[in-house]
């Protein structure tokens, strides 16, 4: 056996570690995503007008505080009246001209309101994914720098949900609202891509191919899954989703929808009482969160 001097032994040991640490600083941070998944849950239900849903206002008013923050207060026509609802965008500045807009709900279902429905992956887990990247994207512009690239937008809906049953005039208020406030003054134009996030904290992951999302993105997707290996909880069905993605859509806005609608056996977890943390995962939040990161890479350099 040959035999190394202690020396020898220790740079061999840091050749070896070295590489793997580089790795693991190189996936996105899931453990915090969960966090703040975690948190948003703690606050309860969150259905538009109820005490909660203030509180989870208050909650992405407080953790974005030091950026550049907007509130997008707006009154929905619904089917129990007017219902005074609230977008949050949060702007990241780039060095490119365009932005790319990464989207979620953060409200919780109203009909469900009287069975404690706390929405951990419908609602929560994207939320939290969001947030975490919002810390990501506040550490590379901090001091006055730019991102090297587009402008990145994070937007958290609210009103995704159907506040009597799902039509398409009771449901996706917060993005019908602002897709058309944004085609009015013309920020539409700027938008580049629009990647929405809905539903993939589930520890089961499965994110099925929307059919209404543009192709080119789709194959942006494949390609980032496929950098760290996730092929397989991507993309293994095609299925039409009525979501947020819509109102941009049919305004001709390249968009996308990252979306698991297999949630739990048979769908059994969707819009119930067990929607709850232990369904979702920080590893599936890592696998969102790398893809979203390396999806923007991949938009920047088209």
């Amino acid at each position: 056996m040959m035999r190394f001097s202690f020396w020898k032994r220790a740079a061999a040991t840091l050749l070896l570690v070295a590489p793997l640490a580089v790795q693991a600083q190189a996936h996105f941070n899931g453990e915090r995503a969960f966090e703040y998944a975690r948190q948003f849950v703690a606050i309860g239900p969150r259905w538009p007008t109820s005490q909660g849903h203030l509180k989870a206002e208050q909650f992405l008013r407080s953790h974005f505080a030091h950026d550049q923050l907007e509130e997008d207060a707006f009154t929905a026509d619904t089917p129990i009246g007017p219902v005074s609802m609230r977008n949050f965008i949060v702007r990241y500045p780039g060095t490119k001209d365009g932005v790319i807009v990464l989207a979620s709900h953060y409200e919780t279902n109203y009909p469900l309101r009287n069975i404690n429905f706390v929405g951990a992956n419908d609602g929560a887990a994207t939320t939290g994914l969001l947030m975490a990247i919002g810390d990501q994207l506040r550490e590379q512009t901090a001091h006055g720098k730019k991102l090297d690239g587009y402008s990145v937008w994070l937007v958290f809906f609210d009103g995704e949900e159907a506040i009597k049953s799902w039509t398409a005039s009771d449901s996706t208020y917060g993005s019908r609202h602002l897709a058309a406030k944004w085609g009015r003054d013309g920020t539409l134009g700027r938008i580049k891509a629009f990647m929405l996030a809905d539903m993939i904290g589930d520890k089961d992951l499965d994110i099925q191919r929307e059919s209404r999302s543009a192709d080119w993105l789709v194959s942006l997707v494949r390609q980032a899954a496929k950098k760290f290996g996730y092929e397989r909880y991507f993309f293994q069905e095609d299925e039409p989703v009525e979501d947020d993605h819509m109102a941009f859509v049919q305004r001709g806005v390249p968009s996308i929808d990252i979306i698991d609608l297999d949630y739990g056996p048979n769908n059994s977890y969707h819009h119930t009482a067990q929607d709850t943390l232990d369904k979702i995962s920080a590893r599936s939040l890592t696998i969102d969160g790398d893809v979203f990161m390396e999806t923007i890479r991949l938009i920047n350099q088209k």
